[in-house]
């Protein structure tokens, strides 16, 4: 197949176009800016496109099919000539489906966690060698890319993201799936930019449990009441099966998984973990993978890219960075933390960079997220709330929403900078929390406060 990727440089698209072009597929794309790391992975498969822009003379009735990014928008000249040409144009959900529809499709949802659970299920599957089709939203230990594809491969795993699947595509992806198996790990108001309502992005997840094949296997949390509710009152004929947080200890720093085998010690650690590990062991046995054979592999599961994870250690302090940045993911992120290094001062750092967490009518949300934090900071840029069109918050607004007066607040990454790195972090467990970097904040020299 002649395949074009219109805004090929994202996370998610890069990686489908570098997995399509393993498979053999004729590959081209375009976009306007594109930055590491997917301009090095493009360049090193030949397929990063020779200048960047927009060039309609690339789209030709040769062309079996175009992939249309999120980062384009409605009057891409590309996409404008796609549609007078009548090419067929596939949302990156809608081609994965396309690749995936004579497979048994597991899909895993939730607002939180599903990158993790995603993580850990490839990772007792890779670790068992059995081999699987899958998308997942972080890069992986042991795994070239986020994206793979196979014509013989009889599972496909996906991470089944809620936000839309492009800009003429208004659907949720994971509504585009239909998945065979599939898991909900929570649900707490996100993207409300196109969810104005909780009640709205709930509904998502209704629309979601219901688009299961009939006789399919639902997986979902029961300590999530929205989750329960959702799933236990979906008509659709399915079966379901919940799961809660497991028993464990903490033990000098080392958390401890109750199992009939005996304490099973684990590299990740936190409440939401333990509950995303009992989400990832019901899957995998589905899968077909037994409870020991889970057990054994998952021992050795160190977590998710930016999913807290540990970036240096010493004797005396702790540094994680992780991608939390909604308000239940901050708190439980936070908490996590506080229950592991009980004896250590907390410092965690915040940076508010989504639409959502920038929103002044959703910054109430975050009441007590940080709560947690021995000393807590959040770093914001005006410049971010400029390119989003919001309205200007202020400290005062930010320590009245979080509900906490002693929360320090940074709007300069220079002063945020001179902060972090002028403390005196003996004794400490460090949490920076972000989808971004906090303005130009260089993770390589944060590992160098030891």
């Amino acid at each position: 197949m002649n395949v074009h990727f219109i805004a090929i440089g994202g996370s998610a698209m890069h990686n489908l176009a570098i997995a399509l072009h393993k498979k053999g597929y004729s590959i081209t794309g375009s976009d306007d800016t594109i930055f590491e790391p997917s301009k090095s992975r493009l360049d090193k498969h030949g397929l990063l496109p020779l200048t960047f822009g927009w060039y309609p003379e690339k789209i030709t009735s040769n062309l079996d099919a175009i992939i249309l990014g999120m980062h384009a928008k409605p009057d891409n000249p590309e996409l404008l000539k796609a549609q007078e040409l009548g090419l067929k144009i596939y949302s990156y959900p809608e081609f994965l489906y396309e690749q995936s529809k004579q497979k048994t499709r597991v899909v895993i949802g939730g607002s939180h966690g599903k990158t993790t659970i995603t993580s850990m299920i490839l990772h007792v599957l890779n670790y068992h060698d059995v081999s699987v089709d899958y998308m997942v939203g972080a890069q992986l230990e042991g795994f070239d890319t986020m994206v793979h594809l196979t014509e013989e491969n009889e599972f496909m795993v996906l991470e089944g993201d809620e936000y839309l699947s492009s800009p003429i595509d208004r659907r949720p992806k994971f509504h585009l799936y239909q998945p065979n198996i599939a898991l909900i790990s929570g649900i707490a108001w996100d993207h409300i930019n196109v969810f104005p309502t909780f009640e709205n992005y709930a509904e998502q997840f209704s629309i979601f449990t219901d688009s299961l094949t009939p006789g399919g296997i639902m997986v979902y949390n029961s300590e999530d009441e929205i989750v329960k509710k959702v799933v236990e009152n979906s008509e659709n004929p399915i079966k379901k099966y919940p799961y809660q947080t497991p028993t464990y200890t903490i033990k000098n720093g080392l958390t401890l998984l109750d199992t009939p085998e005996g304490d099973l010690p684990l590299e990740v650690f936190g409440k939401h973990n333990l509950q995303n590990l009992a989400g990832a062991k019901w899957i995998c046995q589905h899968m077909g993978i037994g409870e020991e054979e889970f057990y054994e592999a998952i021992e050795s599961f160190k977590g998710a890219s930016k999913r807290l994870e540990k970036i240096a250690e010493n004797t005396q302090t702790v540094i994680f960075k992780d991608f939390a940045h909604s308000p239940s993911k901050v708190a439980a992120t936070t908490q996590a933390v506080k229950n592991q290094y009980t004896d250590r001062e907390v410092l965690a750092c915040l940076e508010l960079h989504t639409y959502s967490s920038l929103n002044a009518e959703f910054l109430n949300e975050y009441a007590g997220a940080l709560d947690k934090a021995d000393k807590a900071v959040v770093f914001y840029s005006p410049k971010a709330l400029a390119i989003k069109k919001l309205d200007e918050i202020s400290e005062k607004q930010i320590k009245k929403a979080f509900k906490r007066n002693d929360l320090i607040v940074y709007t300069q990454p220079e002063a945020f900078q001179e902060f972090l790195f002028s403390q005196n972090l003996s004794n400490s467990a460090v949490l920076l929390m972000s989808s971004g970097n906090y303005g130009g904040l260089n993770f390589e020299e944060v590992k160098r406060l030891l």
